[in-house]
């Protein structure tokens, strides 16, 4: 018995501590417990929740955890010295560039070693002719959200924008607090640190919307993702050629809701967790399939990512304040980073630049075509065919995304514009009904006006505080026997 407890309890790489798993919810409670316990005592408090932080990120990456530490011990220490030595010589830049400088260089050091190393010395191995066998350097969950998270803190401290941390335990919970660790949303210190200051309150009001982001994060990753990942859009993306183009259509706009439901419903149980703990995350997917431009769309789609790029890299390259082809020139280099960002091959690259250019077009065709005024929103029938185009260039530029190699992006694009079959079409949805009954609903669902959810968060806020934790109880329970068993998830949800 003790062993089989050390064994789940210990670093397992097929078995990482997934909001979704009944091993979290176990730890949860008994997590929850405690915490609540030392309400009052908050350095305790503070030093519980790293501690389970660490641990939770143990749980994902083994002993690379200590790089969480090697972060927030540099950064943390490089703010101070930022600026303390800005108290002593206002004036003087060199050495405020020079600590910054350092920061990058630890952070991006880093983050490039493990995620870029291969994906660079690969290209450079591929210029010279010689074949290339990928080194054994082992990617620690989240190493991308992480560093660009305490980036962000050394980097406000040096433009002025953020008074340093006193405690460099703060500053260990802030980077580390597990909700967000692995997968976002990126926090920003000046919205996250105040609020370990505050006594530990968790309203009603915060409770209930707590559990209703819990309950949605994980019907949409745990059920709309999985299930039409796993029975229809990767056996698309796998062989494109093996299927005609109607069925490859459908294939991607699986793959557009799966993505959405895969990121969305992550951020939603962090913030909901983060909720429940007392902590304010800001919103981080609005429902992005709504917009009517590609600009719109990155106002909605991983609000704290695109957010951290727009404010750390596109004004750094100067913004728009240095010309229009400057403009332009900053847009596409910071969606090739973004794209970069993502992950470590071409493909990623490609639509990064997709997005790019469709930035910059966007960006020129308002203001020298359509004459558009700063804050102009479009309406009624050049809305409805803004949100058409705008979904389908999103969806186009996911084909590069998702697919590991170019020539199956062109198979897809080709079977899709040569061999469509349109009347196969309902036979496919007869065949995969399940599959795009869950497509459909996710599509429908991400049109409900704003106030129908508010209107169920007061619902839930009438209720009783047992019920609710039930409630989220058994939901994960629910999910975890559909994910461990072969039978179709249409037993316990049925429309």
């Amino acid at each position: 018995m003790l062993d089989r407890i050390s064994s789940m309890l210990a670093y397992n790489p097929e078995e990482p501590l997934l909001f979704s798993s009944g091993l979290f919810l176990f730890l949860f409670l008994g997590f929850s417990f405690v915490y609540m316990l030392l309400n009052k005592q908050r350095t305790l408090r503070l030093l519980f929740v790293t501690a389970f932080s660490y641990y939770f990120y143990y749980k994902s990456s083994g002993t690379y955890f200590f790089l969480l530490a090697i972060v927030t011990v540099s950064d943390y220490l490089i703010a101070r010295c930022i600026w303390n030595y800005r108290q002593k010589s206002p004036q003087s830049m060199f050495v405020p560039r020079f600590l910054v400088t350092l920061s990058l260089l630890i952070d991006l050091g880093m983050l490039g070693y493990f995620k870029y190393t291969n994906f660079f010395v690969g290209m450079f191995e591929h210029m010279i002719g010689n074949n290339f066998q990928p080194w054994d350097i082992f990617l620690p969950v989240g190493i991308s959200f992480f560093t660009f998270q305490s980036l962000s803190y050394t980097i406000d401290v040096y433009r002025g924008n953020l008074r340093p941390l006193g405690h460099i335990l703060d500053y260990a919970f802030y980077v580390s607090f597990f909700p967000q660790l692995v997968a976002g949303p990126i926090v920003r210190a000046r919205d996250f640190v105040p609020q370990i200051h505050h006594p530990l309150i968790v309203t009603r009001e915060m409770f209930s919307r707590g559990v209703y982001l819990i309950i949605i994060g994980l019907f949409k990753k745990s059920v709309i993702s999985d299930y039409i990942s796993l029975n229809f859009v990767d056996r698309i993306f796998d062989n494109p050629g093996l299927y005609t183009g109607v069925e490859n259509l459908l294939g991607l706009y699986g793959y557009a809701m799966q993505i959405y439901c895969d990121f969305s419903g992550y951020s939603d149980m962090a913030i909901g967790i983060a909720l429940l703990l007392g902590f304010h995350f800001p919103l981080n997917f609005d429902a992005p399939y709504r917009s009517c431009s590609i600009t719109e769309f990155w106002r909605r789609w991983h609000i704290s990512l695109s957010s951290w790029i727009r404010d750390y890299i596109y004004i750094s390259f100067g913004g728009n304040r240095k010309g229009a082809v400057r403009t332009y020139v900053n847009l596409m280099v910071t969606m090739l980073l973004g794209g970069l960002w993502h992950g470590a091959s071409l493909n990623f690259v490609a639509w990064g630049g997709l997005h790019g250019l469709a930035l910059a077009a966007h960006k020129y065709a308002s203001a020298n075509i359509f004459r558009h005024e700063k804050n102009y929103v479009s309406h009624g029938m050049r809305r409805f065919f803004g949100c058409l185009f705008t979904f389908h260039f999103v969806c186009f530029a996911w084909i590069f995304f998702r697919n590991t190699d170019f020539s199956a992006s062109m198979m897809m694009l080709n079977r899709i514009f040569t061999d469509f079959h349109s009347e196969l079409f309902m036979q496919v949805i007869g065949s995969y009904q399940y599959v795009f009954g869950l497509i459909v609903f996710g599509y429908v669902t991400h049109f409900i006006p704003d106030s129908w959810q508010d209107g169920i968060i007061k619902l839930l806020t009438r209720g009783n505080v047992l019920v609710d934790a039930l409630l989220v109880s058994a939901v994960i329970y629910i999910v975890i026997q559909v994910k461990s068993s072969t039978i179709q998830p249409f037993i316990y949800f049925q429309f």
